[in-house]
């Protein structure tokens, strides 16, 4: 990851041992306010519909770049 930290990295950071204390660095993460659950609409859970928005986002970024029709 290039100029950020990983999730054990910043659980490791602020946590020295936490395997001693969690199953997972998931666990420690959300104890320690790394990760959090948020509300969303269901269709948000449909994978085709994400998906489908990170292809948009993907082809919006290659047309900005290179040009393109759309």
């Amino acid at each position: 990851m290039s100029g950020q930290e990983s999730l054990r990295e910043q659980v490791e950071r602020r946590l020295p041992g936490w395997e001693s204390w969690y199953a997972s660095v998931f666990d420690a993460a959300v104890d320690l306010g790394l990760l959090r659950a948020r509300v969303c609409p269901p269709s948000q859970l449909l994978l085709s519909n994400s998906h489908a928005r990170v292809r948009s986002a993907a082809e919006d970024a290659h047309r900005e770049k290179w040009g393109g029709k759309e």
